[in-house]
């Protein structure tokens, strides 16, 4: 569909924006895949116009062309190289077409650019859609021509080259909506051929609400896909309505279809995707649910259906129960929409229970994605946790590669075990090795290893578990179900005495106090909390983010049986003020607190290290 300017002079060219221009300049100089993608943006464009136009017409009496039938209309000439779109949507105004389409309104255009320019151009299009001005990968004219819904409205039409400018000037088009006319460049000829434009929707739009016609025919299938019922749909078409919704090309872990009409009118597919990241572009870890009321998009991104551990969710949701006039402060006081959470809640809970059941393999890949947000419900979402605490995995002394859960931890539990053991430090690799440790594994005790900045938030919320405390290995007063040998002992009473007192004295006010070790078998030293030591679980998020952390003052306990320890205590015997025995002193301290995931500035230990292997050089 065309339409004849009513201008009686030359349009004055208007200047894109600059980060507009930069755009088009990449758009137009980079070779691009597949190309095709262009036509799916411009469909979903014209699809969200409809959908604001129906809202209008729904609560507004004053629309355009309120009989007009919503659809978007494509036709191609193949020999005058052009594609028209058409749409009876809610049309632009000459202002909004100068907002709209000079500049990238809401769309973090700087880091936009800033990511094409570096590289990784040539599948941008292909997997992160940029909207209206992928036309110009294709075209080399393009022209709009749209009238507002607003009855007092006039048309009005845009037009670019793809260069520096664009012309707005009056149109004549007596209906509402919007018509795209693409001059196709040589090399893309072939999108203006009907079959072609048919294909390409079949594979790109073909869930889009709304009729998509080329030429007569329809071209998209008839009904919504969650409008379906679950039974009657093809596995495969799970994964095309992802990519048409989210333009992630990786398939979903997990697909939650539900439709029913009780005890709340519900159709719903939601998605977990395969990772928390998200597009080049957008690196959005945080999912979006479309809510739907009797078919109408009310919300395109709906934050209230689902509790915030859920927000990495993807998916559409429709219910007939809502009113179609509802704003955004209804929806969230809404008790339809109360029902519609605890719904989609409750079963999405139940299908992730059930793959942790039947995929360990898939559940472990679901839970290194997204076990974080999981872990935040147990702390922040109180009424959550009795339905969260069998969805937590964690790596464990006695679960080599693999993840455990908590009710596999308590069945591995020894005769006389009424606890819950669990290590805090910064890796896996260093806390395996852990001191605290040692006591445990003496006994055939089994340790959960927490080593996330999150596990610390975690356990503010888990403090038990079937009627079995949590407890932290570093607890001074811990005490330890089975037997184990005494350990050995290589520092006499008084040797030990003065290396307790040289500890003070070189440590200072950074120790609550130093004393003997009645667990360490293979380790030198280990630090615990003091009985009155507050929040120790969020010690490592506040290192994390407060830039002036101060390592809290811990017990330091000695064993007195490892040849360090009793060498230190021989050192300063027979010369006390050695300062190889402060040096040494240092070490064995700030070693510990690596250990534990405390130290402020690991690299400061480096010159101290060299210093004490120069020492040892010397004497050997």
């Amino acid at each position: 569909m065309t339409a004849e300017t009513s201008a009686a002079t030359e349009p004055t060219p208007v200047p894109f924006r600059a980060e507009v221009k930069q755009l088009l300049h990449i758009l137009a100089h980079s070779l691009y895949t597949d190309r095709e993608i262009f036509l799916r943006e411009l469909i979903s464009n014209a699809s969200d116009a409809l959908y604001r136009v129906q809202f209008e017409m729904l609560t507004n009496q004053n629309v355009r062309d309120a009989e007009a039938e919503l659809a978007i209309r494509i036709q191609g000439d193949d020999a005058a190289k052009t594609i028209t779109i058409t749409d009876t949507g809610i049309g632009m105004t000459r202002e909004e077409l100068i907002e709209n389409l000079g500049t990238i309104a809401q769309s973090s255009a700087r880091a936009l650019m800033e990511r094409l320019e570096a590289g990784q151009r040539s599948e941008i299009i292909g997997q992160f859609g940029v909207g209206f001005y992928s036309a110009f990968v294709v075209a080399d004219e393009v022209t709009v021509i749209s009238r507002s819904f607003r009855p007092e409205a006039e048309a009005a039409q845009w037009r670019s080259h793809g260069g520096d400018t664009f012309t707005v000037e009056p149109a004549e088009r007596a209906e509402r909506g919007t018509t795209i006319i693409l001059r196709l460049k040589d090399d893309a000829a072939e999108f203006a051929q009907d079959w072609k434009l048919r294909q390409i929707i079949k594979k790109h739009s073909d869930f889009v609400a709304w009729p998509v016609y080329v030429g007569d025919e329809r071209a998209n299938q008839q009904t919504a896909l969650w409008r379906q019922q679950p039974r009657n749909v093809e596995a495969e078409k799970y994964p095309e309505f992802y990519r048409q919704l989210t333009m992630d090309f990786e398939e979903p872990l997990l697909h939650v279809h539900l439709s029913t009409d009780a005890p709340v009118d519900l159709h719903t597919i939601l998605f977990v995707p395969a990772r928390r990241e998200r597009g080049l572009i957008e690196r959005r870890i945080e999912g979006k649910i479309k809510l739907y009321s009797r078919k109408v998009l009310i919300q395109e991104e709906a934050k209230d259906l689902l509790p915030s551990y859920f927000r990495f969710v993807e998916g559409v949701v429709d219910s007939e129960d809502l009113p179609l006039n509802v704003s955004r402060e209804m929806v969230q006081s809404n008790p339809v929409l109360a029902r519609i959470k605890k719904s989609l809640t409750g079963r999405l809970t139940k299908e992730l229970g059930e793959l942790a059941t039947s995929d360990a393999e898939k559940y472990a890949a679901f839970w290194k994605e997204f076990g974080v947000f999981l872990k935040e419900g147990i702390a922040v979402e109180l009424n959550a946790r009795t339905d969260l605490l069998p969805l937590l995995r964690f790596h464990s002394t006695k679960s080599g590669d693999g993840l455990t859960s908590l009710a596999e931890y308590k069945s591995r539990m020894i005769d006389g075990q009424s606890e819950i053991y669990y290590v805090m430090g910064s890796d896996l690799e260093s806390i395996r090795h852990s001191p605290h440790l040692e006591a445990l594994e003496e006994r055939g005790l089994e340790a959960l290893l927490f080593v996330e900045m999150m596990d610390g938030f975690m356990l503010s919320g888990l403090r038990e578990y079937e009627g079995h405390k949590l407890r932290n290995v570093d607890d001074p007063n811990l005490a330890l179900p089975g037997e184990a040998k005494p350990g050995e002992v290589q520092v006499s009473d008084e040797q030990f005495a003065q290396l307790v007192n040289a500890f003070k004295q070189q440590l200072g006010e950074r120790v609550a106090s130093v004393r003997a070790s009645n667990v360490l078998r293979t380790s030198p030293a280990r630090l615990v909390s003091p009985d009155d030591a507050p929040n120790r679980e969020m010690e490592r998020i506040q290192r994390m983010l407060e830039r002036d952390f101060k390592v809290p003052a811990r017990i330091i306990e000695l064993n007195r049986g490892h040849a360090l320890i009793a060498d230190l205590a021989r050192l300063l015997e027979a010369s006390p003020s050695d300062p190889l025995a402060g040096a040494l002193i240092e070490q064995i301290y700030e070693s510990a607190l690596l250990i534990e995931g405390l130290h402020p500035n690991p690299a400061a230990m480096v010159e101290r290290i060299q210093k004490l292997m120069e020492a040892a050089a010397r004497r050997g």
